[in-house]
């Protein structure tokens, strides 16, 4: 069994500068990262659905 991530492009709801997340293909997760730029906590949700992978983030403290 291989194990790789995928690079996904998103904008920061804080800084607004794009920034490179690695998400993990294998399951759905909601974690929260600090931005690259600015080091504020970002809460991300990955959705995966077979192929597809759909990232949407926020600011921490706003939550989904």
């Amino acid at each position: 069994m291989s194990f790789y991530l995928l690079e996904e492009q998103v904008t920061c709801p804080y800084c607004w500068e794009r920034i490179t997340l690695l998400i993990d293909p294998l399951e759905s997760q909601m974690y929260t990262e600090d931005c690259f730029v600015c080091c504020r906590p970002i809460l991300i949700n990955a959705e995966i659905q077979g192929d597809t992978v759909q990232v949407n983030v926020t600011q921490e403290d706003l939550g989904f």
